[in-house]
């Protein structure tokens, strides 16, 4: 498909990337500059990055992950450029970004401190989504990547640049924090 666009520029070969990889491009665009708009001007950025420089693409890498790096980089280039980026992400933004969160919340068994009511699935996406929030930039697109994503470490080293070992570190480092603020709402 991708060598397809690239050795014909076929437009329905461009579409079916389009289809295939859009909502993962937004998704993680969402994640890391947390503005609904800045992930709509990031998507549609990779896409033009996309059609101008597909050819740069080895085929030895997966497509996927020299996919999220275009979408990674161009994030981060947004922020930068963009001073306006602590706003943060509604709760409906989050289960649309996060495929609607179906099952996170409803699996868990979780307490409010001192309470014997279970918190709703709402109230638990709303905890998470504040936790995940909070982490710094360079936690919260690992943990992204890894964890929403489904990236393997690797891939997510390639994606952001980084040493393997730094990944490693910045995703446990990621739980941990996310571990520590909803230790509280877990129970036992």
């Amino acid at each position: 498909l991708v060598r397809c666009f690239v050795d014909t520029r076929d437009e329905k070969a461009f579409n079916e990337i389009v289809d295939r990889y859009a909502d993962k491009i937004y998704r993680t665009a969402l994640r890391i500059t947390r503005n609904r708009s800045a992930a709509e001007d990031v998507l549609q950025e990779v896409f033009i990055i996309l059609v101008e420089k597909l050819h740069t693409f080895s085929s030895e890498y997966k497509f996927s992950t020299w996919l999220y790096s275009v979408t990674a980089n161009a994030s981060f280039s947004h922020l930068r450029s963009e001073k306006k980026h602590r706003n943060s992400v509604s709760f409906e933004d989050y289960l649309s970004a996060a495929g609607n969160g179906a099952g996170v919340g409803s699996t868990l068994s979780s307490k409010a401190p001192g309470s014997d009511e279970a918190l709703s699935t709402r109230e638990w996406m709303e905890r998470i989504e504040k936790a995940v929030g909070e982490l710094p930039t360079a936690y919260r697109a690992v943990f992204h990547l890894r964890d929403v994503e489904g990236l393997t470490n690797i891939e997510v080293a390639e994606v952001l640049n980084l040493s393997l070992p730094n990944v490693k570190s910045r995703i446990h480092r990621a739980r941990l924090v996310l571990r520590t603020k909803l230790a509280g709402y877990l129970g036992n």
